[in-house]
């Protein structure tokens, strides 16, 4: 898929998007794929944004809910991505997936299976060396490295309450945990 394409279709679905406020618009596995956004959702966000920023260089920028194209099914809008700082300063609306460098996703009660079985092949396939899944369903983070063809081959779970820390291109990446918010509403809790 050409550049214009990909603005093409993001812009479609902006559209879209727009007349469902409060909701996150996917195309994964060639459907449109709509999830509601919670405030703890946002919060775990900020407060991983946050400290993230501190700990990168500033060559390196953050994205979050922006259009990533995988393929022509499966474009998604990461939670929080790091690319090269030089193309956040674009401002697009879609960006090519071989930037990323980093991902996280925040998992909703709508987003589990992508989160968990869908997202880390093809982030796995385009050689995205880090993929952090945070689950305020089941306050954990899980930790997936080492990309292969068929998802990644490394994977750590650890509760929230401890200091999870990843070793990246980017350097050795510390995230508090035991602030991040739980779902009240979650069924259950590991």
């Amino acid at each position: 898929m050409t550049v214009s394409g990909i603005d093409r279709l993001h812009s479609q679905l902006s559209r879209f998007e727009d007349m469902f406020p409060g909701y996150l618009t996917e195309i994964v596995e060639g459907s449109i794929v709509m999830s509601p956004v919670k405030p703890h959702h946002a919060e775990t966000i900020r407060l991983v944004w946050n400290t993230l920023r501190d700990q990168v260089a500033d060559e390196w920028g953050f994205t979050s809910d922006v259009a990533f194209p995988f393929s022509d099914d499966h474009e998604f809008c990461p939670d929080l991505t790091i690319i090269p700082a030089s193309e956040v300063a674009k401002n697009e609306g879609a960006y090519p997936a071989d930037l990323i460098e980093f991902v996280v996703e925040v998992v909703s009660q709508g987003s589990i299976r992508r989160d968990y079985e869908v997202k880390p092949r093809w982030y796995a396939g385009r050689g995205i060396a880090n993929y952090l899944i945070l689950d305020p369903l089941k306050g954990h983070a899980v930790t997936m490295w080492n990309p292969g063809p068929d998802g990644y081959l490394g994977r750590d779970t650890v509760p929230y309450g401890v200091d999870l820390t990843v070793d990246s291109f980017l350097g050795k990446l510390t995230i508090p945990t035991k602030n991040l918010p739980v779902d009240p509403k979650a069924p259950h809790r590991s």
